[in-house]
């Protein structure tokens, strides 16, 4: 994860992240559905690590999409629901590894740099690499080569490096299947819980009694597929995806046909639409409420089911039941379920 202070800097440089009712409880249900090591071969379209060993995976503590925060108020409930501050999506990784680890390029290229801790190598055809929160030991201009040349090493105190894969200036995720090789995961997401708002910051609708527009809401996490080390041991990662439908109770007949409400499986959305896709309540791991730290807090990625709130008219009076999914990057999921009551007009 980026030290706060420099990412929030380096963004304004560049203008650029339930209710339990007991009378429909029942009705409620969760499914879970060796090359050397001074030169490594990565696949044919892909690239290795770019910390040894290359060609074995390291663990990654923050993914491509999660949720950054930054709160200006304190850390009260209206803070968390109301400040301002600086929000935005991870637009990379974060490689667990030791202070002071050598860090190299995945491809040959030019340098540039981007900060005194923040070198980007381009490498022809609009791709570009960029690595954070290093001490360089090259210089702009310079020719390096991947898995040779030392870029720079990191810094102390941020025990990680920041990966990120621009392709034509547009961040895309490096966990990507053809990408950063080798990767495998085998953890499952899962979705916590589900609820209905009547508006982005507004009050906990009861699911047995909806009517008007509501704001459809999910709590989604991952575990890191590899276990990371120190402080940020068992704290949870964002999925690649989250994606919704309604059924009816009765029958599971679908309703509302699958729809997508969170997808980083190739790139983010613009960072000024933070909040269309994060509910207010989200933070990140350890995040920062007026200049200070919450040390060892994760993180809560609430996601907003789609852009706009749903409109219960297109519903007939019933009974439903809204399935939401979390996947990962490498087709990992599971489903959990939330029943409502639709209430239009009079009566049921």
């Amino acid at each position: 994860m980026f030290n706060l202070s420099a990412h929030i800097s380096h963004k304004v440089a560049h203008r650029a992240l339930a209710v339990a009712v007991a009378t429909i409880a029942s009705f409620a249900t969760s499914v879970s559905v060796v090359a050397p090591a001074s030169r490594a071969s990565a696949a044919a379209n892909g690239y290795n690590w770019p910390v040894k060993p290359f060609d074995q995976p390291h663990p990654i503590r923050a993914n491509f999409g999660d949720p950054r925060t930054t709160f200006d108020e304190p850390a009260t409930a209206h803070g968390l629901m109301t400040s301002d501050g600086v929000f935005d999506f991870h637009f990379g990784i974060d490689i667990s590894v030791s202070d002071g680890t050598a860090v190299y390029p995945v491809r040959s290229g030019t340098v540039s740099l981007l900060s005194g801790r923040t070198v980007a190598v381009s490498s022809g055809d609009g791709f570009v690499t960029e690595y954070w929160h290093i001490i360089p030991t090259v210089t702009p201009g310079q020719q390096v080569t991947a898995y040779e040349t030392v870029l720079g090493h990191v810094m102390k105190g941020y025990e990680h490096v920041h990966f990120t894969e621009r392709d034509h200036g547009r961040a895309v995720n490096p966990l990507t299947p053809g990408h950063l090789e080798p990767y495998e995961d085998s953890t499952t997401p899962r979705i916590r819980s589900i609820s209905f708002r009547e508006s982005n910051t507004g009050t906990e609708l009861l699911p047995e009694y909806l009517h008007g527009r509501v704001v459809l809401i999910a709590d989604g996490c991952d575990t890191p597929a590899m276990p990371v080390p120190g402080l940020w041991h068992d704290l949870p990662v964002a999925p690649a995806l989250i994606t919704w439908r309604i059924e009816r109770a009765k029958d599971g007949k679908v309703v509302l046909r699958e729809q997508k409400a969170f997808d980083t499986r190739v790139t983010i959305p613009p960072r000024r639409a933070f909040w269309q896709y994060y509910a207010r309540g989200t933070r990140q791991n350890m995040s920062t409420f007026g200049k200070q730290r919450s040390w060892r807090a994760p993180g809560v990625y609430l996601y907003k089911l789609s852009r706009r709130p749903l409109d219960t008219a297109r519903l007939a009076n019933g009974i439903y039941q809204l399935v939401v999914t979390a996947t990962d990057i490498r087709g990992n999921s599971s489903s959990s379920q939330q029943v409502f009551i639709v209430r239009n007009g009079k009566g049921l």
